[in-house]
């Protein structure tokens, strides 16, 4: 195979999942609640924001979601799997099949950018392969694929380390899709990036839901990237559910309820430029 093309048979998109949580209350080993009953629906293929400031609960709602976080009490169904009744090699099968996206980009940075990508196809790949570091052709063409479909090919080769903040979570992108998921969770991807490269990052994320249906949730504080690339906003504050509705008509005070203060200059990302 040329490494340098994505062969255009590589398989079509799974299907994407809902998400349910049903009374889901989560409290930290120290005391903590961090989720206060929550129930919600996200239907297969919507783009929600879950929005609030840090500690509002957000992160433990998305990660709740996969299972790296456990429910203290209350469901939560992914798809044809309920999170809380799963452990071991069902936990791991499941979580095959939901991409994440972290605010650090989790890569290895001494790594080249190919194998980062082929990392998304452990949870499909046989345990002998993945103890020799051999993909399979598949494999192969699927990472070549996703880097592709996200303008990354051209850093193929590259060393991981050596990429920009915007092209290390393009990289990330790239490596969930590899795991063909049917839930792509996003933990703040942007927060740590210049305002023209966020919204390329946002825009990205956007792309792939409405090309591909995924169902698509991202974690975010900044409302202009709220209301612009996702369709429908959940806001978190304490722990609890303060608002659900589209995200365009989201209001100001909308978000001041959120919040739980008056909007500040931070809270708003501003436009690419």
């Amino acid at each position: 195979m040329n490494a340098a093309t994505p062969d255009a048979g590589v398989a079509t998109t799974p299907a994407s999942w809902p998400i349910r949580l049903e009374n889901v209350t989560v409290t930290y080993p120290n005391g903590t609640t961090a989720l206060r009953d929550v129930s919600l629906e996200i239907a297969a293929g919507e783009m929600v924001s879950i929005v609030g400031l840090s500690g509002s609960g957000k992160s433990t709602l998305i990660r709740t979601i996969n299972g790296l976080v456990p429910a203290t009490s209350g469901t939560v169904t992914v798809g044809p799997h309920t999170v809380t009744g799963l452990r071991g090699r069902g936990l791991r099968r499941m979580r095959g099949h939901i991409g994440m996206i972290f605010q650090g980009f989790n890569l290895a940075e001494r790594v080249d950018v190919y194998r980062n990508v082929l990392v998304g196809r452990f949870a499909h790949t046989p345990t002998i392969r993945t103890l020799t570091g051999i993909p399979t052709a598949r494999d192969r063409e699927l990472a070549l694929r996703t880097l592709d479909s996200v303008g990354m090919l051209d850093k193929l080769w590259a060393r991981a380390g050596a990429l920009s903040g915007g092209q290390k979570q393009r990289v990330a992108i790239a490596r969930a899709l590899a795991q063909e998921p049917s839930v792509m969770l996003a933990d703040e991807p942007v927060a740590s990036l210049d305002p023209p490269t966020a919204h390329s990052v946002m825009h990205e994320l956007q792309r792939i839901n409405a090309e591909q249906g995924l169902t698509v949730l991202v974690n975010l504080h900044l409302m202009d990237l709220a209301r612009q690339y996702t369709t429908r906003m959940i806001g978190i504050r304490a722990g609890e559910i303060v608002h659900d509705g589209p995200a365009g008509d989201a209001t100001d005070a909308d978000f001041e309820r959120i919040y739980g203060r008056s909007i500040q200059p931070h809270d708003r990302l501003g436009t690419a430029t």
